[in-house]
């Protein structure tokens, strides 16, 4: 069996155990033992038993018969590079980072190399495991929150399913956002998402004549996919650099930051505060 193409899958049942998976796959594909010995780091090679299913890194690992073995190759998804997260800061049971454009908040079966979630496991002392509380969408930037145990993935969960956690994001909107700019009030916009109940603020901040955009504050009640930008976009003003809302055909990055949040820590009871406009 051989595979040449930028994009395919392998699905290899174990039929004895002791087998290498590095070995499994050179024999079912075209690529080379260290080229594989990569893909396993970045999260691309799979092990399921039963309904159990999970990452397989470790190329040493020898397999049990009853297993099988997958591989998700997208040549495009491996080769893509990152701009590394900043890390805010480290509470041992969580930490809060400061996720560039282009980085994603989780993985998926062809990868998870370019991830924050990956990246806080390989860079944080002592090493630790990183679950995802809360999204930022991959062409978004800014503050988000990974857990490192589960017990802390849990009581941070319920912060943000109670609204005990307070966000907001700055976006830049195409034209001029006139009926916010007449009223101190935020313009409110109540539009369910999906069938699913959705609220967003949305606060005019300024607005370029020159480049004819608004300057947004907002803050949102419920997080559902996109909201922010289906809702500006709802408005009229479509978030600069939306490529599935506003013009399709832009260049430009986003425009929508995380830049604020905060919370009382569910461990210590403390106020934890963030701002990236602070200062």
């Amino acid at each position: 069996m051989s595979y040449h193409t930028d994009r395919f899958e392998i699905h290899l049942p174990v039929e004895k155990s002791g087998a290498n998976a590095v070995d499994l796959l050179a024999d079912a594909c075209a690529l080379s033992k260290q080229h594989l010995k990569r893909i396993m780091l970045k999260g691309a090679v799979w092990v399921s038993v039963g309904k159990r299913t999970q990452r397989l890194r470790r190329a040493k690992r020898l397999l049990k018969a009853g297993e099988t073995l997958h591989l998700y190759y997208d040549k495009a998804v491996l080769e893509r590079e990152m701009t590394p997260p900043e890390l805010m800061a480290d509470f041992g049971h969580y930490s809060v980072w400061n996720k560039p454009y282009g980085v994603l908040s989780q993985g998926s079966k062809w990868g998870d190399h370019c991830t924050v979630t990956r990246w806080a496991e390989q860079e944080l002392k002592p090493q630790r495991n990183a679950f995802v509380v809360h999204r930022l969408d991959r062409a978004a930037n800014g503050l988000i929150v990974i857990a490192h145990e589960k017990q802390a993935a849990a009581k941070l969960s319920a912060l943000f399913q109670q609204r005990d956690i307070d966000k907001r994001y700055r976006i830049w909107v195409e034209g001029e956002f006139s009926a916010a700019a007449t009223s101190d009030k935020p313009i409110t916009v109540d539009l369910p998402i999906d069938g699913r109940h959705a609220r967003s603020h949305f606060v005019f901040m300024q607005y370029d004549p020159v480049k004819q955009q608004s300057l947004l504050d907002v803050s949102i009640e419920t997080g559902r996919k996109h909201q922010i930008r289906r809702h500006a976009a709802s408005l009229g003003f479509p978030v600069i650099g939306d490529r599935l809302y506003g013009q399709r055909k832009t260049t430009e990055n986003l425009q929508l930051s995380a830049y604020y949040l905060a919370f009382i820590c569910p461990f210590t009871g403390q106020p934890r505060k963030f701002d990236l406009l602070a200062g």
